[in-house]
């Protein structure tokens, strides 16, 4: 069983910074890619950011150059660093992890960008 815990979501201002945590557990082996997905009310889940076992990337238009992914292997762990945070940035976060024998999701953290 895989499980995959977030933390690190919270209410900022405009131009504020957070930083997002995901742990994976469980029965992991073979990993593909480690990332996050936001939901935002009455619209689509969205790729924000994911990073893959060779260290390549891949961001949102709108993520890019405010956030950061990166990865400790060695934890099982994936960072998002959001800098200048916008309000379009709320959202509901969702880590996701890509196994060979499946995908994973997070329950959720909230981020909510006052303006």
């Amino acid at each position: 069983q895989v499980r995959l815990v977030e933390s690190g979501g919270g209410l900022v201002q405009a131009g504020g910074s957070l930083r997002l945590s995901c742990v994976a557990s469980g029965s992991i082996s073979s990993i593909s890619s480690m990332g996050w997905y936001r939901q935002a009310p009455g619209k689509q889940r969205e790729l924000v950011a994911k990073i893959r076992t060779d260290s390549s990337t891949n961001y949102a238009d709108s993520a890019k150059g405010r956030f950061t992914i990166s990865r400790d292997n060695a934890k099982n762990t994936v960072y998002l660093q959001m800098n200048s945070l916008k309000p379009d940035d709320t959202a509901v976060y969702y880590c996701n992890l890509l196994l060979l024998t499946g995908v994973y999701w997070g329950q959720g953290t909230q981020v909510t960008v006052s303006s």
